[in-house]
């Protein structure tokens, strides 16, 4: 079973573009936002995934993703719940971890959060200057919250 250990934070300044490494431009949407298991289609540039997410526990959860035929994608994105979240996605690497930065648009446009995952939820890490208030937990921050569901 897949874990993810997740910190997520705002942020505070625009500087990171400058250190990105890679941007993509993302549309997800929501088929099931159940508190035991979220099933999220995500279109990511010119690729396409279903993915189920468990229940946080703390910064942690069980997380499957697999890759799906694009035109299964926009078929299912018609049966999502709530908004479809539109967003570019900044890749920051910084002293061996990677930050990714959420820009989004549409319906939260001006919202910037930033995540990293992490390999154990007590790990240390060096945060940029850009990066705000952690927001880890904040159910008001979760994707599945921002599409309005």
């Amino acid at each position: 079973m897949a874990k993810e250990i997740e910190r997520k934070y705002l942020v505070k300044t625009r500087e990171y573009r400058s250190c990105a490494v890679a941007s993509h431009v993302i549309k997800q949407g929501y088929l099931s936002t159940q508190k035991e298991a979220t099933v999220r289609i995500r279109i990511k540039d010119q690729s396409a995934y279903i993915t189920i997410k468990g229940i946080s526990k703390g910064a942690t959860r069980d997380e499957w993703e697999y890759p799906i035929p694009m035109n299964d994608a926009i078929e299912m994105l018609k049966l999502r719940q709530g908004y479809i979240i539109e967003k570019e996605r900044y890749v920051i690497e910084l002293e061996g971890y990677t930050w990714e930065v959420d820009e989004f648009h549409g319906v939260h446009e001006g919202l910037i959060v930033a995540e990293i995952e992490l390999n154990d939820e007590k790990e240390t890490f060096p945060i940029p200057s850009f990066i705000g208030e952690e927001v880890t937990g904040n159910v008001n921050y979760y994707n599945s919250t921002l599409a309005g569901i």
